[in-house]
């Protein structure tokens, strides 16, 4: 699988390890920063995430920022982006078997261990599809209206 990461300048450590850990279980990364620990503004590496995942470029994207909100509030403007931020193992593969999430938004407050077992449930969780689908698509139907 394909998959975009991003971090501002609080989520460097944790991307690289994060990186390292779906290139570790042969998924494809494409990193797109920040680089080094200087402030950067969220919503611009949430937008190179988004952006990729809208356009099909990548299967799946990930943001880190400190509290994973402001990524996920920024990349949910992206159409057909359905970014979640997930906290513990259910909240991951919660928001993969019925919400078809796209992009997964971490805080790297947490353990970086407890942010790569979210990792591997998140990767490893399909979509339900069947009902679900149904909602998934009124979601889209919403970003529509929207525009």
């Amino acid at each position: 699988m394909r998959v975009a990461i991003g971090s501002d300048h609080h989520g460097v450590e944790l991307r690289s390890a994060i990186k390292q850990q779906l290139e570790a279980s042969g998924h494809e990364v494409v990193d797109v920063g920040a680089d080094g620990t200087g402030p950067v503004d969220y919503p611009d590496i949430a937008a190179a995430v988004g952006s990729r995942v809208s356009a099909g470029e990548v299967d799946r994207g990930m943001l880190i920022c400190s509290s994973g909100i402001g990524m996920s509030i920024a990349a949910n403007k992206i159409d057909d982006v359905r970014a979640a931020i997930c906290r513990d193992p259910d909240a991951a593969e919660m928001s993969r078997r019925h919400n078809d999430a796209n992009v997964l938004c971490l805080s790297d407050k947490m353990a970086s261990e407890a942010n790569q077992q979210i990792v591997k449930i998140w990767m490893e969780t399909e979509f339900d599809g069947g009902r679900h689908a149904r909602r998934v698509d009124k979601i889209s139907q919403l970003e529509q209206r929207g525009s």
